[in-house]
């Protein structure tokens, strides 16, 4: 048997398993005719893409073994999942993590039985599919995956399928510039093979419908080496898709090595539902939109229809793939790689079995110096990005820094004294800080940065990822992909934990007074909130110390999603070191020189969360001490906002009686919170002391404006939250109107300001803590 009868073999082998997977409960080897009870009541699945992936891994087994190329796959087309599944199978893994599912007969019942069934797996490549570190769920983000985990990957190979309707979205469409990033001197080699099948769901695909000669020359303007392999024929594609490959990894040899800079891909085209029914009830199927999830609807009640699935399933000739215990023979599996070789097996897609912690300096060295609480100010993130800049020192191949072009603007220029942006094509004189190789990665597509991440951490590496708060809604749903990932893998005993996805948030809705009301949207945190407490993670720093701890902390997790958000203007210094760290561990706490209760109990408490909401709470609390010297005030800081949920309900919460010693069950709360209000009404509805909570924050008001200015549009300023305490307090009713009236007139006069000289008055832009 030559290899390319191997590799045919392989190919009918994993397409017969795939279809078992969409139909059948029992009978998997076609021992007796189908039945009626051998069908599953619910088909469900997609079956035109399968073919073509099956092709692909067929061919590049053979490539692994003979070249004994470290290689991985992505699956593009999502709901290819029968695919993978099949490989997986075939390669040995699949039973070596589930060994139920063993490389038998019952085995294969059973694999077929799980697969989209209740209780079993999904459709599509999941986190359950070993060889699999790509949702796919989800299209448009496989190619930004890859080149991901082709980054400080050196001498990998990671062939991404990409199919022809995933190529029609945005995020995909801006993925074939990831090539310009990639080093071939440090990291890895992404091909990308364009799947050309004809047809999304029920339409066309427009890559498939424009002249070759023109998608050749836009594959060639994007700087690739395109090789189109198409036809139907088998045989003839089997030899060609061999003949491809070889030409195919001799080219990556020479972009290695500096001869071309051009990465090669390949397009390949082939019938939608290749090998499947032709027609069906008069129709064409193969080759047509027909053939994209289940060809042969009515296989149960349809006797006509149940024969045409038998001939379907026989049309492989099983009999020679499998012997009579369900094994697959050895010329199935010829060309399969051994061990780790195998891409269902491979170290890299289960990241958390390569992963080195970092070796993170001690941030403490980075503290800034507090003399007094809130006497003087720093640029968080600017103090960041110094200890960044030795994070990126000491990790020079497992750590990078991903931004969509806001590095500096969001104050972290620290780091180009360690590292330049990641760079490979054209450098002018004029340009700063570009060069192969480097640590930062910059590109103006909030997709291509988050899918880079995920490539990199989900293969065994670290990172973070910095961008202005209101653009980061960009990637709410890859957000959400990941994080489902994430809640998945936790559920499967074989998945090793992978680093934290970690987000900066800065440039954020409180000081884009600049930029208007565009930019100023704090919403991500209630996205974020809506996922499983297993996995998500927000931290609020008030201050440069405070925002050191814990992103120390951050890099240091594994399993979760990070969200820290920090501003990069000056901010009030509020705690030592020593005392942020305190804070931080605590995720909350009193800031006791604020206060005026004495340790006696309040009459209200001022809660805040993000750094201006603490900035007007401690000014208001100021002049409360001021005007009113007999209030009791007690003034908490929140940090980890999931402090504020049960402990029932989150591992960070707090007890009920922890929470009430804290705010207490029956006085007015005043909680000045960075984002939308109603998130804090969500985190503590459950509380005693609910009824009592007031919450401030933004309210979808917003323009070009000064920072207070946008403060009192949105009504968490210090004079507003004076106000609050005024209408809240019972005993403070009818004896404070001239103070109330006060406050009132305060504000007008800022605005009045505002409006004149476009800045905030002096007292208010350089307000300290006077006590």
């Amino acid at each position: 048997m030559t290899s390319l009868d191997r590799i045919d073999a392989y190919w009918r082998a994993a397409n017969y398993l795939s279809v078992g997977q969409i139909y059948l409960l029992d009978n998997p080897l076609l021992t007796e005719p189908l039945r009626p009870e051998h069908i599953k009541p619910r088909l469900l699945g997609h079956w035109g893409t399968t073919p073509g992936l099956n092709f692909c891994f067929a061919h590049l087994n053979r490539v692994i073994a003979e070249r004994d190329q470290d290689m991985i796959y992505i699956a593009g087309p999502g709901h290819g999942g029968p695919a993978a599944v099949a490989h997986a199978w075939l390669e040995g893994t699949y039973s070596d993590r589930y060994p139920e599912v063993s490389q038998d007969a019952d085995g294969m019942r059973r694999l077929f039985r799980q697969f989209s069934f209740p209780g079993g797996i999904p459709s599509h490549v999941a986190p359950e599919v070993p060889g699999s570190m790509h949702e796919g769920g989800e299209l448009g983000y496989s190619l930004a995956h890859a080149f991901g985990a082709a980054f400080d990957n050196p001498g990998l190979v990671v062939a991404c399928v990409v199919g022809d309707g995933e190529a029609e979205t945005g995020p995909l469409a801006a993925s074939w510039h990831s090539n310009k990033f990639l080093d071939p001197a440090r990291d890895g080699v992404v091909l990308p093979i364009l799947h050309l099948n004809g047809y999304k769901i029920a339409n066309p695909t427009v890559l498939a419908r424009i002249p070759e000669e023109d998608l050749v020359k836009l594959m060639e303007g994007y700087g690739y080496r395109p090789h189109v392999v198409a036809g139907d024929d088998p045989a003839q594609m089997h030899a060609l898709m061999a003949r491809t490959l070889d030409t195919v990894f001799e080219q990556i040899t020479d972009y290695r090595e500096g001869r071309d800079g051009r990465l090669p891909m390949i397009v390949l085209r082939t019938p939608k539902g290749w090998t499947g029914p032709k027609t069906v009830d008069g129709l064409p199927v193969e080759g047509t939109w027909r053939s994209h999830q289940v060809p042969l609807s009515a296989v149960r009640d349809n006797d006509e229809h149940r024969a045409m699935l038998e001939e379907w399933m026989r049309s492989y000739r099983p009999q020679e793939l499998f012997d009579a215990d369900g094994r697959p023979v050895p010329e199935v599996l010829g060309t399969v790689p051994e061990g780790g070789r195998r891409m269902s097996a491979n170290a890299h897609v289960n990241g958390g079995e390569v992963l080195r912690p970092l070796v993170l300096p001690d941030f403490r060295k980075y503290a800034v110096q507090v003399d007094k609480p809130a006497g003087g100010s720093s640029e968080p993130t600017k103090v960041l990005g110094a200890w960044l800049r030795e994070v990126i020192e000491a990790n020079p191949r497992t750590f990078r820094l991903m931004g969509p072009d806001e590095t500096a603007s969001n104050r972290l220029s620290a780091v180009f004294e360690a590292t330049d942006r990641a760079w490979n094509a054209q450098v002018l004189p004029t340009d700063e800080h570009l060069g192969a190789g480097g640590r930062v990665m910059e590109v103006l597509s909030e997709h291509l940065c988050q899918g880079w991440l995920e490539g990199y951490l989900l293969t065994g590496r670290h990172g973070l990822f910095n961008c202005y708060e209101a653009f980061i809604h960009i990637v709410d749903a890859m957000f959400n992909q990941h994080a489902k990932w994430l809640q998945s893998s936790k559920k499967i005993p074989w998945r090793r934990p992978v680093a934290s996805l970690n987000y900066l948030l800065s440039s954020h809705v409180w000081r884009q007074d600049h930029n208007g009301f565009s930019h100023q949207d704090p919403g991500f945190l209630d996205v974020v909130v809506n996922k499983k407490a297993s996995v998500v993670r927000v931290y609020l720093p008030p201050d440069a110390n405070t925002l050191l701890s814990t992103a120390d902390h951050c890099l240091r997790s594994r399993d979760y999603v990070n969200v820290i958000v920090a501003g990069k203007q000056p901010v009030l210094d509020l705690m030592s070191m020593e005392e942020a760290v305190a804070h931080c561990t605590r995720g909350l706490g009193v800031l006791e020189w604020a206060c005026t209760d004495a340790g006696a109990e309040p009459d209200v408490v001022l809660a805040c969360a993000g750094d201006v909401p603490t900035l007007e709470t401690l000014a208001a609390a100021a002049l409360l001490r001021e005007h009113l010297p007999e209030l009791r005030v007690r003034v908490v800081n929140v940090v980890d906002l999931m402090r504020l949920q049960p402990a029932s309900e989150h591992p960070h919460g707090m007890s009920d009686a922890e929470f009430d010693t804290l705010f207490t069950a029956d006085k007015p709360i005043i909680f000045n919170f960075h984002g939308y209000p109603w998130l804090i009404h969500r985190l503590t509805y459950r509380r005693n002391g609910h009824d009592n909570l007031h919450v401030r924050g933004y309210k979808e008001e917003g323009t070009t404006t000064t920072p207070f200015d946008m403060a009192m549009l949105n009504d968490i300023d210090r004079y507003h939250l004076v106000m609050d305490v005024i209408d809240r307090v019972p005993h403070l009713a009818g004896r404070t109107a001239h103070l109330r009236q006060r406050m009132v007139d305060a504000r007008l006069r800022a605005r009045a300001h505002t409006r004149e000289f476009g800045e905030d008055p002096a007292e208010i832009r350089d307000w300290s803590w006077p006590y």
